[in-house]
């Protein structure tokens, strides 16, 4: 995978050099569905040791996101029309851009939503119950906290010992760099009961954490009540979808929505797969997801759809916005799709 200083440049280059907008109308396709996770003030911007800040935007930053797809001729849609848009798209003269946002966390409702509400634009809130319940193990932000909280860091994950002293954020950074991959590689339930054991030996309330992040039912059930606002669900405990037998997978796309409609008195009708990308979600879950009833379900297969999606409803691409990037001209060159074929090579549809 490129380098974040990498595709920076790349943008930089499509945008300076206008290659983003002569191929605009071959590689734009007839939508984007943004992808986004945390929203508050002073979001993005990496502080000291801030591992995890590409997943947060600023709300300044979603608000110029907006205005831009706006000034570009989007039409604002919710992620419950995009099948029809896909039924017939010649219908439509005007791309769509529908935005969805992961996991549930509390900011969502209190930043992001007045956002959308003053641009009069659909968003959707993709969730997990366990998250809901204030029950799961966010994993990425307990090792954040595990690494941040202490001087030194001293642990075995599958055979490989990582001892450092973190002293400072240099050496902070490091200690991640070196446990994140091996935590993310764990089979998935070992995953969650080694951040779990590491948590309670370090006296982390991962439960606590998640209490504090998270809506709770009673706030889902009031921002369900936005006519903006559609609520997807996005498993039961957050697990990459396609590292689970068949069963377990089953259960997690099934159990979620049939969950949150308990929970909210509503039809949940779309589905995102945590993480989404090809390791995490793959054709078996896309089936598992249709048969699972969701009209759609979304990934984070990097492009912009196209109407040959229309045959792959439960396997949408994503853009995923990061706060590595927060300029509008990347992501107006990443709009553009130019950026995304040539990742994608050239292929309008990546389902495999």
């Amino acid at each position: 995978m490129a380098s974040p200083a990498l595709l920076r440049a790349c943008f930089e280059v499509m945008h300076f050099t206008g290659i983003s907008k002569l191929f605009r109308s071959q590689f734009q396709g007839v939508g984007v569905i943004f992808c986004l996770h945390h929203v508050y003030p002073g979001g993005g911007v990496e502080r000291g040791f801030s591992p995890n800040y590409q997943l947060e935007y600023s709300p300044e930053f979603l608000d110029s996101v907006i205005g831009l797809v706006k000034a570009r001729g989007y039409d604002l849609i919710s992620v419950g029309q995009i099948k029809d848009r896909l039924a017939n798209p010649s219908a439509y003269n005007r791309p769509f851009a529908a935005f969805t946002l992961d996991d549930g966390y509390r900011d969502n409702m209190v930043y992001a939503a007045p956002v959308f509400r003053k641009h009069d634009c659909p968003y959707a809130i993709y969730v997990c119950p366990r998250i809901a319940d204030g029950t799961a193990e966010i994993w990425w932000r307990a090792l954040e906290q595990l690494i941040s909280k202490a001087d030194n860091v001293d642990f075995e994950i599958s055979g490989t010992r990582v001892a450092l002293e973190t002293p400072d954020d240099s050496q902070r950074k490091l200690a991640w760099e070196k446990l994140f991959p091996l935590l993310k590689a764990l089979p998935e339930y070992e995953q969650r009961r080694w951040i779990r054991s590491a948590c309670e030996k370090q006296g982390i309330d991962l439960d606590a954490y998640c209490r504090d992040v998270a809506m709770t039912w009673d706030e889902l059930r009031e921002l369900n009540h936005d006519p903006l606002c559609t609520i997807g669900a996005h498993t039961l405990n957050h697990h990459a979808v396609a590292r689970l037998d068949e069963d377990d997978a089953g259960r997690e796309i099934a159990d979620s929505g049939r969950i949150i409609a308990e929970q909210l008195g509503d039809v949940i009708e779309t589905f995102a797969y945590p993480y989404g990308d090809e390791p995490a979600a793959g054709p078996r879950d896309f089936r598992l997801a249709h048969d699972a009833g969701y009209t759609c379900a979304l990934t984070t297969r990097k492009g912009v759809v196209f109407p040959e999606h229309a045959d792959h409803l439960h396997g949408l691409p994503r853009v995923m916005l990061s706060g590595r990037y927060q300029k509008l001209r990347y992501v107006d060159a990443l709009i553009s799709g130019t950026p995304l074929a040539l990742l994608n090579g050239f292929r309008r549809v990546n389902v495999g």
